[in-house]
């Protein structure tokens, strides 16, 4: 009669990668082309598709009213 086999350690436990938040720059703003709603990227990122509340897909980036001026040569 053989001695049974020693008892196998369990494997310590590794807490679950989670995915990397993407990168979202807060002062970003997004207006629907068709019905003109304004919305932040950090809210576009929360949903699953990027798609607006009327439902269409083509957003443009609100640019600030300010005119950057620079020196010329």
């Amino acid at each position: 009669m053989s001695a049974p086999p020693p008892p196998i350690a369990p494997a310590p436990e590794t807490p679950p990668k989670e995915a990397a938040p993407p990168k979202v720059f807060a002062a970003a703003v997004y207006e629907c082309v068709r019905c003109g709603t304004k919305t932040t990227q950090e809210e576009l990122a929360r949903l699953p598709e990027v798609k607006c509340i009327c439902g269409y897909r083509v957003f443009k980036k609100v640019r600030p009213m300010v005119v950057k001026q620079i020196k010329a040569i």
